[in-house]
């Protein structure tokens, strides 16, 4: 199986996604904990049907001295008992935010003041940013079928 299209081989294409990967970084050199920033790009992964996306992030929270367990149960995550209440906040902001078009109004007042109890104003910032941004990536990959399996932990660092 082959993607339908290199968007790196594109230069306008190429252009946007590095604003992407800068945004990305941004992301990861915050103060959002790493821990939930994987566990949100995964939880939103694998809703989008992403691939590429899961195996990317999964394999590097791995990389990053996640547990199999966990990482086995994030699909699952309210029925599992190894979640912090925060990073279930961050992952049924995750679903929510996620699932927008599936829900009317959106993300609930709810899950909004849930999360809120675990994340400072900057952190939700960058909470909402990150569930924005792995959204936009998994799309650009679902549209392309963009093929899983292969990514090496680091690959794009």
């Amino acid at each position: 199986m082959e993607a339908r299209l290199n968007l790196f081989d594109n230069s306008d294409a190429a252009k946007a996604l590095r604003s992407f990967v800068s945004a990305g970084k941004a992301v990861g050199d915050s103060a959002l904990p790493a821990e939930t920033q994987q566990l949100v790009a995964i939880r939103a992964s694998q809703i989008n049907g992403c691939g590429f996306c899961t195996d990317m992030h999964t394999k590097d929270a791995k990389e990053a001295g996640e547990t199999s367990l966990r990482l086995n149960l994030v699909a699952v995550w309210r029925e599992a008992k190894v979640f912090t209440d925060a990073e279930r906040a961050a992952l049924e902001l995750t679903e929510q935010g996620t699932r927008i078009a599936d829900a009317a109004g959106g993300v609930t007042d709810e899950a909004w003041a849930n999360a809120a109890k675990y994340y400072d104003e900057e952190q939700l910032a960058v909470l909402v940013t990150l569930i924005a941004l792995i959204n936009a990536f998994n799309r650009l990959n679902v549209i392309i079928q963009q093929p899983a399996g292969d990514y090496q932990p680091g690959q794009f660092a």
